[in-house]
């Protein structure tokens, strides 16, 4: 139970020291929304110039793998850009929270 209650406790502070990296998580926003883009692009440019064949279907795994790799990087950043930041200003013990 003790291993369990300081897991949490680590994540949070974890969660509120990332919340105070605003540049830091503006930038994997930003890479995120980037690469999510660049595999749609991918994915769009190989299912409209390329004949089928298996090279087409390896050039869109490939997209959809840095597709899904963008998404989550800028979920990522974008949950620390607002909840992480919510959270940090909703401590009662933090006297400069805005």
């Amino acid at each position: 139970m003790q291993l369990q209650a300081n897991i949490w406790q680590r994540a949070y502070h974890w969660m509120l020291r990332r919340a105070k990296m605003e540049r830091a998580n503006l930038g994997l926003f930003v890479a995120g929304a980037t690469f999510f883009f660049l595999g749609g692009s991918i994915i769009y440019a190989a299912n409209l110039r390329l004949a089928d064949s298996v090279g087409q279907e390896l050039i869109t795994l490939f997209g959809l793998l840095i597709a899904a790799g963008g998404a989550i990087s800028a979920t990522l950043g974008y949950i620390a850009l607002s909840v992480f930041r919510l959270m940090r200003h909703s401590r009662k013990d933090d006297s400069n929270s805005f």
